[in-house]
């Protein structure tokens, strides 16, 4: 890790937007279907310029999306942050297959319906056979919330991809809607009282303010169709 990726941190303000510090990259991750129309694959849109801190709205109102300009004051937006503070491990189950294990933390799920595809991840990892083992390996890694993941049976190595430390947009074309904040490549996540969550390889936070696990994405944006572009 470079020096300069080690100043990278987020910070979710009490109420307020999400403070991104250390110049961390930003970009639009659209999800890309196949013909059958199921998640298939992440495609990077848009990036913006890299900036030494920025702040990113967490509300949902802000005119300036992504960036705050201060709405979440006007609308009186409840950030209060409402998500287990258990590490990922402790909360998930486990499901093991032949030469695979899947583990699944519902509560951070994003909605992002990788897992759907291809006969459904929590079946998948059950069979045996090399076409199965790789659906299971791409599906879990396209989780965009880091809800599942998939490990090697025989060294319980964890089975991630090689994000750099990045923030993507999601946009969500097939349901119509934008999704949540993307943070990808272990960059750190403190809440409004200080405390450092769990770093992670990939976690999903919500832009929309509906959350009911603030500061994580519930998926909650497609119920109430938010838009980045209103």
């Amino acid at each position: 890790m470079s020096d300069h990726s080690k100043e990278m941190k987020v910070t979710v303000a009490r109420n307020g937007p999400y403070l991104v510090a250390g110049g961390v990259p930003l970009a639009k991750q659209t999800i890309g279907t196949n013909a059958e129309g199921e998640s298939a694959d992440w495609i990077e849109g848009q990036s913006f310029p890299v900036e030494a801190q920025y702040a990113l709205c967490r509300c949902g109102h802000s005119k300036a999306k992504p960036f705050c300009d201060g709405s979440h004051k006007k609308v009186g937006f409840d950030g209060t942050e409402t998500a287990s503070r258990e590490r990922y491990l402790d909360a998930a189950e486990e499901i093991d297959g032949p030469t695979l294990t899947l583990t699944d933390s519902e509560s951070l799920c994003a909605f992002g319906r990788f897992c759907d595809a291809q006969g459904k991840v929590w079946n998948r990892v059950t069979e045996a056979g090399a076409e199965a083992e790789e659906v299971v390996r791409r599906e879990a890694r396209n989780c965009p919330g880091g809800r599942l993941v998939a490990w090697r049976r025989d060294t319980r190595e964890a089975i991630e991809p090689p994000y750099p430390p990045s923030i993507g947009l999601v946009e969500d074309p097939a349901q119509g809607v934008s999704g949540g904040v993307l943070l990808r490549g272990r960059i750190p996540l403190v809440g409004a009282d200080g405390f450092c969550y769990e770093v992670r390889n990939r976690v999903a936070l919500c832009r929309c303010g509906a959350s009911r696990n603030k500061p994580f994405c519930d998926g909650s944006h497609a119920s109430v169709k938010f838009r980045a572009d209103r």
